[in-house]
């Protein structure tokens, strides 16, 4: 069994994304001495070096990367040791320029980026396994290495290729996968529209064609392309295992960023020994702390409830949105706070010594550009010294609340073309279920729909448009056995090829539901419609409406307008020990939390409601014991209530029952067995 913790790391992981190779040797003797005022743990060294590393066809220059190493180790820094197949060398493409990635539209990119790799690519991954095998010979017995970092953000900026390489690959899966052509056109629905194929010869990937392609052959493009990538991982991986036994490999995930929803985490999540993340905050007017608790929690549950590790995140603003603010004093110990408190057994940093060339030379670093006598320098050195402080719940795990079901392939076919209304998206309402159940304090795991469920009181479907049968049956046991199920809108109604489930919607989860839709009736933009509901009480929904037909179901909230007025809005239905409730509009965030208080309710879950909004309260628990993490991200000073006593990790007090916790700072309490 592989190692699944970096190897000789005694402490939370604390450093960044280490590019020595941009910079005079002159200035690596001051990079070492400044990682230990800092409290520097770990470094990533070498993901972008290939071309350095290999500066011709099989000769290989390692003799700086050598002294690199050498010299972290002599100040007891680890290394987090990079294979830089993300970006091939020139003479890699001048050679085999059919490595370069094709487009749907049949452009050829170019090279002079980072990433521009055509996957299905023999050349590329016969270079790709030779220069890690190589890396692999010479390191794997070096006393600084920690942890065998791969590639780079798999995806991003290209997750698929449409060349004729490609198109034989793809070719090759479809006949792996499902065993003949017969077997394609029908999972693809070929009768629709005379697309059948008489042989594999005939199938291409889905280029651009005059009108919408076939879902089903898209959807499957998608599965093909994230295979393909993670078999190039697999690869580079294997040879890592073999020659460097006893070091973890891992790859960073970009788990909830949108840019890079092409990866399905839940099947990279058991190919890696150690889950690790690269978060940046998404600075486009939403509370970005609720974000970065998303993708925290999406990451612990990929780990499968076990320690993972942030290991790219920024100390203060980006450079690639189209603004790129700073973050306020405090808030880069926040966010990596943040981060343990959900899972992390440490915070790391793109980058340790900001660039003055490229395209990320205005991307924040540890070390910026004006140096030690700078604001995000004491930071720094601050959250080095409160790491340390916290070393001592590495390997506990997070406590979780609820759960929220979360499945890529779904947001794959949900976003393809023809859907009823292009104003509703499912990454949307996750977010907004997600955001509710934060503002009640409830810590969410994430779960794949055919997981078991049975240790969560509560469990959310938001907009999950493509479910197995599998998915409906485990979801119909889920109640009966006595969970508390809430479905939002367009949920269930296909199945894994996009083929729409037999019978009325919503197709897989009409019998947990007791219920069919006999029609959907989307909103225009800026319509609204009323919902009356107990005592009067009213809330409201946009974008989508539907006529609701209860068979089983009880009506709790009616539309009192709109093309289904007088009709059921939101459904409860008893079914067995457990209750499953459904919500056929697109609720704003008041009444969304008004329906999961009501779930909540059912699911016997207390309420926390008495707790300010924006104070995260999340608990981990361990060997050593429990503790509570308060991340304050309000202008005033907040007082939680805790069940015991206990010791405030990161100031030192004691703790008797309430802890008080300044505007914009965080506390650590370990509470008393």
């Amino acid at each position: 069994m592989s190692a699944t913790t970096p190897k000789g790391l005694t402490r939370l992981a604390f450093g960044g994304d280490y590019n020595p190779e941009q910079w005079p040797e002159s200035v690596w003797q001051e990079d070492v001495r400044l990682m230990r005022e800092a409290g520097v743990t770990m470094v990533s060294v070498g993901i972008f070096s290939w071309a350095l590393l290999e500066p011709e066809p099989g000769r290989y220059d390692f003799g700086w990367l050598d002294r690199v190493l050498d010299l972290l180790h002599a100040h007891g820094i680890r290394v987090d040791l990079g294979t830089p197949t993300v970006a091939p060398p020139a003479w890699f493409y001048r050679a085999h320029p059919e490595a370069l990635p094709v487009t749907a539209d049949g452009v050829r990119l170019a090279y002079g980026s980072r990433g521009a790799i055509c996957h299905s690519s023999p050349a590329y991954r016969e270079a790709a396994v030779r220069i890690t095998t190589e890396l692999a010979r010479r390191y794997a017995a070096h006393p600084a290495l920690a942890l065998w970092h791969v590639h780079n953000e798999y995806g991003v900026p290209v997750s698929a290729c449409y060349c004729d390489g490609c198109a034989a690959h793809f070719r090759r899966w479809l006949d792996g996968t499902y065993g003949s052509v017969e077997a394609v056109n029908e999972a693809w629905g070929t009768a629709f529209w005379g697309q059948r194929y008489g042989t594999y010869e005939e199938i291409l990937p889905p280029r651009a064609t005059p009108t919408v392609g076939n879902p089903a052959q898209q959807l499957d493009y998608r599965r093909f392309a994230d295979a393909t990538i993670r078999e190039n991982f697999r690869a580079e991986r294997d040879v890592l295992h073999e020659l460097s036994p006893g070091v973890p490999v891992t790859t960073n995930f970009m788990t909830a960023l949108s840019q890079c929803d092409s990866i399905d985490y839940w099947a990279w999540g058991r190919e890696v020994d150690l889950v690790t993340n690269d978060h940046y905050l998404i600075t486009d007017g939403r509370r970005t702390h609720v974000n970065l608790a998303m993708a925290a929690d999406l990451t612990r549950s990929v780990a499968g409830g076990a320690p993972w590790l942030l290991l790219e995140h920024s100390t203060s603003g980006v450079n690639w949105q189209p603004r790129n603010p700073a973050k306020r004093p405090g808030e880069m110990a926040r966010n990596s706070l943040a981060h343990v408190a959900r899972g992390s057994e440490g915070a790391m940093f793109f980058q340790w010594r900001q660039g003055r060339r490229g395209a990320e030379k205005f991307h924040s670093a540890m070390v910026p550009h004006g140096g030690t006598d700078t604001r995000i320098w004491r930071e720094v050195v601050e959250l080095g010294a409160g790491l340390g402080a916290l070393e001592e719940v590495r390997g506990s795990r997070t406590v979780p609340d609820v759960a929220v079901l979360w499945d890529w392939h779904s947001w794959w076919a949900q976003k393809l073309e023809w859907r009823p209304n292009e104003a509703h998206d499912a990454r949307e309402r996750a977010d907004s279920f997600y955001e509710t159940l934060y503002d009640r304090h409830l810590t969410v795991d994430f779960a794949h729909p055919e997981a078991d469920l049975s240790a969560y009181p509560l469990v959310v479907v938001p907009a999950l448009y493509l479910m197995t049968e599998a998915a409906g049956q485990n979801l119909r046991e889920y109640v009966e056995n006595g969970g508390t199920l809430v479905v939002s809108y367009f949920s269930g109604i296909v199945d894994e090829h996009d083929a729409v489930h037999p019978g009325a919607y919503p197709g897989a989860l009409r019998d947990v539901l007791g219920l069919t839709v006999d029609e959907w009736s989307p909103l225009l933009d800026h319509q609204r419609v009323g919902l009356t509901g107990p005592g009067g009480a009213a809330l409201t929904g946009d974008v989508w409406t539907e006529f609701v037909r209860p068979r089983g179901a009880e009506t709790v909230w009616t539309y009192a307008d709109g093309p289904a007025a007088g009709g059921p809005a939101v459904t409860r239905h008893r079914l067995g020990r457990g209750t499953a409730w459904y919500v056929s509009t697109r609720l704003d965030a008041a009444s969304l939390d008004a329906i999961v208080a009501a779930a909540a309710e059912d699911a016997g879950i207390p309420s926390r409601t008495g707790l300010a909004r924006d104070v995260e309260v999340v608990r981990r628990a361990g060997a050593n014991g429990h503790y509570v993490f308060v991340l304050n991200h309000t202008d005033e000073e907040t007082k939680v209530p805790l069940d015991a006593t206990g010791t405030e990790l990161l100031g030192g007090g004691r703790v008797n029952g309430t802890l008080t916790v300044p505007a914009g700072d965080v506390g650590v309490v370990h509470l008393d067995s």
